[in-house]
């Protein structure tokens, strides 16, 4: 099942994806893809909702599609998930996973404009799987109870801005926390529609240009386990977002190549999600480039 939300941001809709790829309103059963929503998400009663024509459809032609997650409550990142990443940023392979926080104004929709920071110099992209929590949790035991724990998955953009992250006294929240730094969508796709989160392939383009090509299934530390780890540091709730790490390309791993700037075009596609697509702009204050 796919579930996104559509409108103006801040008016944004619920809506439920059918299999014929029609949109139908969930606006008269639920306020928003918020937490209280999907901690009691019943996907198979929904399916069958859809199935009889008991929701009004939406016509989704032209619409703006949001975050499929309203204002998460926190976004949890992981860095240097994978071992092409890792190697391409001159590290070793981390012991545990490295955690950072992002802020929850940082997220914004698939197709919304990301904007380059007041000062910014190095903003980078990072092609993310993102999990969204559906249920509270603490201490869990394990991967099956990791699992139970898990709306679904989505794409996130972990945007990046190289010079505040190493070059502002080496705090990566500095880095990470830029107004518009996690576009998400464009669905959150519930977990029972995802076979195996360890084999989802995902690329990244610049400007047409391939730059990421990778799979989840090199992860140092996969998904489940992410999650598992993460609550014993943290109490997870429902809507939260966990950006899982990504693999080599980005453009820190490769000197000469020119960072982002104002005008170039960012896609994401992950396997099974969708794909989503980002027009680089610039914050207020920010001069034109001569």
């Amino acid at each position: 099942m796919k579930l996104l939300r559509v409108g103006p941001p801040g008016a944004e809709r619920p809506v439920v994806l059918g299999q014929d790829g029609i949109g139908y309103d969930l606006s008269g059963r639920a306020r928003d893809i918020d937490g209280a929503f999907l901690a009691g998400l019943d996907t198979a009663a929904l399916a069958r909702d859809v199935a009889a024509g008991a929701l009004p459809r939406v016509d989704l032609a032209g619409q703006r599609v949001g975050a499929p997650v309203a204002r998460p409550g926190k976004v949890v990142g992981i860095g240097l998930n994978y071992r092409d990443h890792a190697a391409e940023a001159g590290v070793a392979p981390p012991d545990e996973p490295v955690i950072f926080l992002k802020p929850s104004c940082t997220v914004v929709g698939p197709y919304d404009e990301v904007l380059v920071p007041r000062g910014g110099e190095k903003t980078d992209y990072e092609a993310e799987l993102a999990v969204v929590i559906g249920r509270t949790a603490r201490y869990l035991a394990g991967h099956e109870e990791a699992a139970a724990v898990i709306a679904g998955y989505t794409i996130a953009n972990d945007v990046t801005e190289r010079a505040f992250q190493f070059e502002r006294g080496g705090q990566w929240d500095k880095g990470k926390s830029a107004e518009t730094f996690t576009p998400l969508g464009p669905w959150l796709v519930t977990a029972d529609e995802v076979a195996d989160p360890q084999q989802l392939p995902l690329r990244l383009w610049v400007n047409g240009g391939l730059r990421q090509d990778g799979n989840t299934g090199k992860m140092i530390f996969p998904v489940l386990e992410l999650v598992r780890y993460v609550s014993q540091f943290m109490v997870l709730e429902p809507g939260d977002v966990i950006v899982t790490g990504t693999p080599a390309g980005v453009t820190l791993g490769h000197p000469g190549t020119p960072f982002l700037a104002p005008g170039d075009i960012v896609e994401i596609e992950i396997e099974g999600l969708g794909r989503q697509r980002q027009v680089l702009g610039k914050a207020q204050g920010v001069p034109d480039t001569p």
